[in-house]
């Protein structure tokens, strides 16, 4: 028996049982649920306080941390896409967020790092955000934690390769 779906191309559904893959049991989507939801409700913290969106507040926090990148440094650090960064570079650099440096041993490159005022933006959300992650962890059981984390490591240099094999995407 077929049950009539909305949207769907052939206006048919299988049941649950007789479906090859699951959605909602398939670990990538999973994955990206979490991610999406965590990312939704952190962007809370920054979006409307500061006016920035994920790919800014990456940069952001990548240059907090590290003081000083390149581009595609930070580009590698976060798994974003060149575009999206240099989009992202290009609104903190108009907002007087981050200020670029040219590499003299190689023109075609600039060391980007926070201005006084970027400095201050990470400083303040730091905090709000390390208590989001610390809240956020709290749904995973003391005991089970140190497990989890090691195994979200283990994903994570699991699915690097496999990325690795795959196309670029600009959505990343």
């Amino acid at each position: 028996m077929t049950t009539q779906t909305k949207g769907s191309a052939a206006g048919e559904k299988r049941s649950g049982r007789d479906a090859t893959l699951r959605l909602d049991d398939f670990l990538p989507y999973q994955l990206n649920v979490a991610s999406s939801l965590v990312s939704q409700a952190l962007s809370r913290l920054y979006a409307e306080r500061y006016g920035i969106g994920v790919p800014e507040w990456r940069v952001l926090v990548t240059l907090g941390e590290f003081e000083s990148m390149t581009g595609k440094a930070i580009g590698e650090h976060t798994h974003m896409h060149k575009t999206k960064v240099s989009r992202a570079v290009a609104l903190l650099e108009k907002r007087q967020l981050i200020v670029r440096r040219v590499n003299r041993s190689d023109l075609r490159e600039s060391f980007l790092s926070l201005t006084p005022e970027g400095r201050a933006i990470y400083d303040d959300l730091a905090p709000g955000a390390t208590a989001f992650a610390r809240h956020l962890s709290e749904a995973i059981d003391p005991a089970d934690r140190e497990a989890f984390t090691r195994g979200l490591k283990r994903l994570i240099e699991q699915a690097g390769p496999l990325a690795a094999q795959a196309p670029d995407d600009p959505d990343r």
